[in-house]
């Protein structure tokens, strides 16, 4: 009687252990492959020699122990095959996640590929998608949730930099108070006899001005890189600069260089463009306020990323609309209050003038906007 009662038990216990789910194996690897036409054959990925394929295969096979589901984040028309059928379209750039058991049988070998028409795609960026694992206990029921580990902390990395945005916005107000007053105080804003005080009368020719785009700069940076953090990197600068994508500190760093750069070297730019069409003395006052409306309209931007921080995760795409929404503002009514400004001092009636600043603020707010908002 008693080989019945333990047999009896070692049964419940082996039906218990066997309804408990553990946790699935991912349907992916990292053993990448690109088709060679010149051998007819499926050779392995090498990220240093194969940057020019368009599309990347894996044999995948599935069955109970796999998790079908993965994460990755796609560029607009990027493809997923299984066996040259075609499985899936990504419609926007985003991060999606795509669950293949309705095109997987159990135990067959599928070829798994991923093509997008341009660009090679996001390899890295493939995962597996997060599962809800529930355990069963004797003596209690508890639900547990896998989470990948974290390889790095963004949220921690922008808080960092609004300190050091902060900080430096706090140091120029007490170290230079009239150059401060000069750009963020309203009624200096509003005024076009303004333009010639404080850091404005040599907008490049003095330290604080250095300091306040240096500010601006890195703000500005902040925010883009968390409006795409979530998202697939920008991508002409993710061709340029292929180093930053796994590194969120270098991407705010670099980006705050080219923003810098773009700022102080424009003064160059309107130099030589007034040169070619004849108007500069227009130069100076347009510099001039376009760098005072930039940088009122920058000491904004630590407030976006403020509301970015709370509600980034309760409501993201509210929170991303909102982002875009203050970059496209702000440089929209950069451009609008030069317009204003060098209309209100010279007649636009001359064709070269106007000629003059849609080469040098309409074109290059297209571009902008184009490489940052409409990526």
């Amino acid at each position: 009687m008693r080989y019945w009662l333990a047999f009896f038990f070692l049964w419940l216990t082996v039906g218990q252990l066997q309804a408990q789910p553990g946790p699935q194996k991912p349907l992916l690897s990292t053993d990448w492959l690109v088709y060679q036409s010149s051998k007819n054959q499926l050779v392995p990925y090498l990220p240093d020699f194969h940057d020019e394929y368009q599309a990347l295969y894996q044999w995948v096979t599935y069955d109970r122990f796999t998790n079908p589901k993965i994460e990755l984040a796609a560029r607009q028309n990027l493809c997923l095959y299984l066996d040259n059928k075609l499985v899936f379209v990504a419609d926007s750039t985003a991060r999606y996640t795509i669950d293949l058991s309705r095109f997987l049988q159990p135990d067959k070998k599928y070829l798994l590929t991923v093509w997008h028409p341009q660009l090679q795609p996001n390899y890295l960026s493939f995962k597996s998608a997060t599962e809800h694992v529930e355990v069963i206990n004797a003596a209690q029921k508890t639900l547990l949730q896998v989470k990948p580990r974290q390889t790095d902390s963004p949220r921690s990395a922008l808080v960092l930099f609004m300190l050091v945005v902060g900080l430096m916005y706090g140091s120029l107000r007490l170290t230079f108070p009239s150059d401060f007053a000069s750009i963020f105080r309203l009624n200096n804003f509003t005024k076009l006899s303004t333009l010639e005080e404080g850091l404005l009368a040599k907008p490049i020719g003095n330290w604080s001005s250095i300091l306040f785009v240096l500010a601006f700069a890195l703000s500005f940076a902040l925010l883009i890189v968390a409006v795409h953090t979530n998202l697939e990197e920008l991508t002409l600068l993710n061709q340029l600069f292929a180093a930053t994508q796994a590194d969120l500190i270098s991407k705010i760093l670099l980006y705050s260089l080219i923003i810098f750069l773009f700022v102080v070297l424009k003064f160059l730019l309107l130099r030589l463009m007034g040169f070619i069409f004849g108007v500069e003395e227009v130069v100076l006052t347009q510099y001039r306020e376009f760098l005072r409306t930039l940088l009122a309209m920058g000491g904004l931007l630590p407030m976006v990323m403020l509301l970015y921080l709370a509600f980034e995760q309760s409501t993201p795409e509210m929170i991303y609309w909102v982002a875009n929404v203050a970059i496209t503002g702000l440089l929209i009514f950069t451009v609008i209050r030069t317009f204003i400004t060098v209309s209100n001092k010279y007649s636009l009636q001359n064709l070269h003038l106007f000629s003059y600043l849609c080469a040098t603020e309409v074109i290059p707010l297209m571009i902008l906007l184009k490489l940052i908002v409409f990526v």
